[in-house]
């Protein structure tokens, strides 16, 4: 068709078909964005801030309702199998627990987390669970097995499996929440706008200097250039 070059925007799945592409002899340049934050080679994507942001202004939310009930709030947010959103706003968002995919949870260890003496008589807590988030010895949540035709993985239910297991076990009220989609969308925040710019300029730069096969990164404050395949 003619194409200059090809730009492809967007995450691990974006990136590893322009990859592809690149294999083919297609000019292509990759820009990385994905709210999951889980490319290799640049430490930052941009849509990461402004979904941290968006999970964090959540949790301050539920602080007031959990406080005023005595009640366990336990929030699922996004991220896939990287646990870069649940992390940040967790620890940003003054969550008691935070569970990730790369370390699986032991819901003991959990419960005993947020007893009334490990939270100095406070009587409510926030959990903050990762989508991707694993039991020690179980497997994903997957809403989508069994599912006529669908063999992709659809992560989420993991939330409410928590809060159902702390109820149980504590005999707290606790309530489960999904912020869902909410994340992948709104204003971005100054950092995402900023480093979004940073990233087309340089990938326009790269255009004009032949530099193909490769995605633009932030490395240590500064733009690269680096192969997609590390991406």
């Amino acid at each position: 068709m003619g194409f200059d070059c090809h730009i492809a925007i967007g995450g691990d799945g974006s990136l590893r078909l322009a990859q592809r592409f690149a294999e083919m002899g297609m000019p292509v340049i990759g820009v990385p964005k994905t709210i999951d934050n889980d490319l290799q080679a640049t430490d930052r994507t941009f849509g990461f801030d402004t979904a941290v942001s968006t999970a964090t202004n959540a949790l301050d939310k539920l602080h007031s309702t959990a406080k005023s009930h005595d009640r366990v709030m336990v929030v699922e947010v996004m991220g896939r199998e990287s646990g870069w959103i649940a992390l940040y706003s967790g620890i940003s968002g003054g969550a008691d627990v935070i569970l990730l995919p790369e370390v699986p949870f032991d819901l003991d260890k959990v419960c005993a987390k947020i007893s009334d003496n490990e939270l100095h008589e406070k009587h409510y807590s926030i959990v903050v669970v990762a989508e991707g988030a694993v039991e020690k010895g179980g497997k994903v949540f997957n809403k989508g097995e069994g599912e006529l035709g669908r063999e992709e993985v659809v992560l989420g239910g993991v939330g409410e499996y928590v809060a159902l297991q702390i109820y149980k076990n504590t005999e707290k009220d606790t309530r489960s929440l999904v912020l869902g989609h909410l994340q992948r969308g709104g204003s971005p925040t100054n950092f995402d706008r900023l480093l979004a710019l940073r990233f087309g300029t340089a990938a326009v730069r790269m255009v004009e200097e032949g530099v193909f096969g490769h995605m633009v990164a932030l490395v240590s404050s500064k733009m690269e250039a680096v192969p997609i395949a590390e991406a």
